[in-house]
């Protein structure tokens, strides 16, 4: 128990002393060679630009990990646009070439100018981008003219067809490229396109059927099928199915068939052309049974009857 205590009491005594040591160092002025390097090579406010740039830093962490970064990107470059505006870069002018479909103020709002950007400030590079990400917009320049003028230059994609998929309806460019995902009145008199896939291959079935005026004129819709042929959907109703090859053999078929026995007026529901050796048509209900009583009244006359 004795050695225990001992034992102790030496540790004890030599922790006090270490840590009067050290006391002892703190206490002790730098060497004057040590200060004179210090003042030689380390600048005055050395000590206060280690602070700032401290605390800049933590500002900085603040502001990326609590999901800020945005707010305070906007809020800076709001400040430098007003500063530039203050200065005399305000946007003054707008000219806006080429547009139809879009209004000016869908331009500027596309290419994210506002009524606070300074044109010193403008990325017009960025502006480009934007306008030609907009699936009406094909190109697109953007010119500044200091010290307040803007000039936008757009080339518009036309729209070209409706296309139906799932039962949802969009405005398509000839290139299949979806324009707008809705239609308003001023697009109900473009041709119809239905199905998987019809987008894209709308401009060229389209433009080999306008060659077939007489079966184009009667078109409600087309309809691609299995992605891989198409059929016609006539204004009264009629389904027409063309074979995946030898597109336009078929239409002028329909078209001479209509001009020699006013086909698409007669009192049918379908016709088949998938076969290339045969042509199939499908009467109405009301036809079909006129037809067969037709054949029933036929099959009962004895032969020398009176026709």
């Amino acid at each position: 128990m004795g050695a225990v205590v001992l034992l102790r009491g030496y540790l004890g005594s030599k922790r006090a002393a270490k840590k009067s040591a050290r006391q002892s160092l703190l206490d002790r002025e730098p060497p004057p060679r040590l200060i004179a390097w210090i003042e030689r090579h380390v600048p005055r406010r050395a000590g206060l630009a280690a602070t700032l740039l401290l605390l800049a830093g933590s500002t900085w962490l603040g502001i990326v990990s609590g999901g800020h970064y945005d707010d305070f990107a906007a809020g800076l470059s709001d400040t430098r646009n007003a500063l530039a505006n203050s200065l005399g870069f305000r946007i003054t002018t707008v000219a806006i070439n080429g547009r139809k479909q879009l209004s000016q103020d869908e331009v500027l709002a596309i290419g994210g100018v506002t009524g606070r950007s300074s044109l010193l400030f403008l990325d017009a590079a960025a502006v480009r981008d934007r306008l030609k990400a907009n699936p009406w917009i094909a190109d697109a320049t953007v010119i500044k003219y200091y010290p307040g003028a803007l000039e936008i230059n757009i080339v518009e994609r036309s729209a070209f067809a409706l296309w139906q998929e799932n039962g949802k309806l969009s405005v398509i460019a000839d290139d299949g490229a979806v324009l707008e995902p809705y239609v308003s009145r001023s697009f109900l008199s473009l041709p119809l396109v239905v199905g998987k896939g019809a987008a894209t291959r709308a401009r060229d079935f389209l433009a080999l059927l306008a060659r077939y005026p007489q079966v184009n004129a009667v078109t409600r819709a087309a309809v691609f099928v299995g992605e891989r042929r198409w059929n016609l959907r006539t204004r009264d109703g009629l389904d027409i199915r063309l074979p995946e090859n030898d597109v336009g053999n078929a239409l002028a078929t329909l078209t001479k068939l209509d001009q020699d026995d006013h086909l698409f007026s007669r009192d049918i529901v379908a016709i088949d052309m998938r076969l290339s050796d045969r042509l199939t048509v499908q009467l109405s209900d009301e036809a079909a049974k006129a037809r067969e009583d037709q054949l029933k009244k036929a099959a009962k006359k004895k032969p020398g009857d009176a026709a």
